[in-house]
């Protein structure tokens, strides 16, 4: 089943490359029927997920290169089920808001299917090799798309992402060549198997130099501050799916890369890095919040956004318990349903009116008033009003942050009003007040395309909001099993010392075997 939905858009997109550039309507109605099937076909997953099971299920696994150990070896469980939900959910709505595309429809599609097979695959992938190369076929689709379907300024973004995410990922597979290799000196046969290196002891000195290198990586990715600079920068000059993608799955590759790697591999390096993790967390929420505020254009005002709350999702990570954690991958979904619609909403007007600055609008709620009352409705999941989807996810970081630290709980709850701040202010500045511009008077409101992509997304916004249990109930007890896990290597790895076998591999690989 997970290779079915990994692999049926890269066939999709095989069959989009033969077809002519001159059928547009046929590649649009291919590709869209194409990701249909794959959210179809993911919903067996969903059903068939036994929630009582802590371990892997659907799991494959088949030798790939065994001369170096590398399997084919894939599985999900309660911190990845509804991530692969969301790449499969999105991605048809990403298709519907881009059947308006008009510049190199062909290609388009080509490149945006083969970046759902990267996202799957990366979230599915149990063999680190395999991870890594899915992780990379992530960027090139993604740089395309930002390249040459975005803004003014798309090469410089599409660069700068590019660059950005290459410079962590390097550092990533040093430190998976590493792992690799202190696995043999281990006495251990030849594998890139995470389950299998989830119990390797490592000292904790060693621990904090390879958690650093996947630290920077996935730090880059979601992104923390101040690594976050290529994300506003993206956001802006992508094409409106692009954004709601990169908002909405590529963004929470990061926050996974920590629950999967990052600190169940390195616990102890994991424990001695909260209070910086926390630190910077707090940061990027107030930053992302006051630069956001100043903001002329919507899209780089919900950019910035981006990088406030997903602040929020690394405070509940590193808040290391149940509520924080189970907080913090419920707020990543939270994110791509919010976000991603208001990425699709400010999508809707820049077709009308070619612009996106605030001064250009005003008033718009008399022209369109289904556009502003959607607008709102999503405005008020993303500041997390009760009731609405933020909510949940916000409430349940504060309260395993406090548990954890009461001092960063206090500092990242002023994130919250700021929020409420320039959402409101924005909304007030674009929908009432005076309608200064003329064109402004002859807009039209929502067409049954807009409100088919829209609607799915308002009806997710109330429904993760109203009863959050259909989606919790099927991640804490995997987080429970998470947090014992993380704990119990924790306290196996703390009595080894530098002296450890395991750190002859950053001295020349020179110590007795184990």
């Amino acid at each position: 089943m997970l290779t079915l939905l990994a692999f049926l858009p890269l066939l999709g997109a095989i069959i989009v490359l033969l077809m002519k550039k001159e059928s547009v309507g046929l590649i649009r109605g291919f590709t869209l029927a194409v990701v249909s099937l794959n959210f179809l076909a993911s919903l067996p997953l969903l059903f068939g997920f036994d929630s009582a099971q802590t371990g892997m299920q659907f799991v494959e696994k088949m030798a790939w290169i065994p001369s170096i150990g590398v399997d084919y070896h894939v599985g999900v469980d309660g911190i990845s089920l509804w991530l692969v939900m969301l790449t499969t959910f999105l991605s048809v709505i990403c298709i519907l808001s881009s059947l308006t595309v008009e510049k190199k429809v062909k290609e388009y599609m080509f490149f945006f299917l083969i970046l759902e097979t990267g996202m799957i695959g990366a979230l599915v992938s149990l063999d680190l090799f395999l991870f890594y190369i899915f992780w990379e076929a992530m960027l090139i689709p993604m740089y395309f798309l930002i390249g040459v379907w975005g803004g003014k300024e798309r090469i410089y973004a599409a660069v700068k992402f590019f660059i950005f995410t290459m410079v962590g990922s390097l550092l990533m597979l040093v430190a998976i060549i590493a792992l690799y290799y202190m696995n043999i000196r281990a006495g251990n046969p030849a594998s890139f198997n995470i389950l299998e290196l989830y119990k390797l002891p490592i000292a904790p000195s060693v621990q904090m130099i390879m958690f650093m290198a996947f630290a920077l990586a996935f730090a880059i990715k979601v992104p923390m501050w101040p690594v976050h600079t290529w994300l506003p920068d993206a956001h802006t000059q992508a094409p409106t799916a692009g954004s709601v993608i990169l908002a909405g799955v590529l963004l929470k590759m990061g926050c996974y890369g920590y629950l999967r790697f990052a600190m169940p591999l390195f616990p102890n390096a994991t424990k001695a890095a909260v209070p910086f993790m926390m630190a910077i967390a707090v940061i990027g929420i107030i930053y992302g919040a006051l630069v956001a505020m100043v903001q002329k254009d919507v899209k780089k005002l919900v950019a910035y956004s981006s990088v406030s709350h997903l602040g929020y999702v690394m405070l509940g990570i590193f808040a290391l318990n149940s509520q924080g954690v189970v907080g913090g991958l419920y707020q990543s979904l939270n994110h791509g349903i919010s976000t991603g619609a208001l990425f699709l909403l400010v999508g809707v007007i820049y077709e009308r009116r070619h612009t996106r600055m605030i001064e250009d609008f005003g008033g718009l709620a008399r022209p369109m008033p289904n556009y502003a009352a959607v607008f709102m409705v999503i405005t008020m999941s993303s500041i997390g009003l009760p009731g609405l989807n933020g909510f949940v996810g916000e409430y349940l970081i504060m309260l395993g942050t406090f548990l954890s630290s009461p001092v960063a709980a206090t500092f990242a709850a002023s994130g919250v009003i700021l929020a409420a701040g320039y959402m409101l202010w924005m909304y007030r500045r674009v929908f009432f007040g005076e309608m200064k511009h003329e064109e402004n008077r002859e807009l039209k409101d929502l067409n049954g395309l807009e409100w088919a992509y829209l609607v799915p997304m308002l009806i997710f916004a109330f429904w993760m909001g109203i009863y959050p249990a259909t989606f919790t109930s099927k991640m804490e007890p995997t987080i429970n099993a998470w947090l014992k896990q993380v704990e119990d290597r924790r306290i196996s790895c703390q009595e080894l010392t530098s002296d450890n076998p395991m750190a002859s591999l950053f001295s020349g690989f020179d110590g007795p075997r184990k």
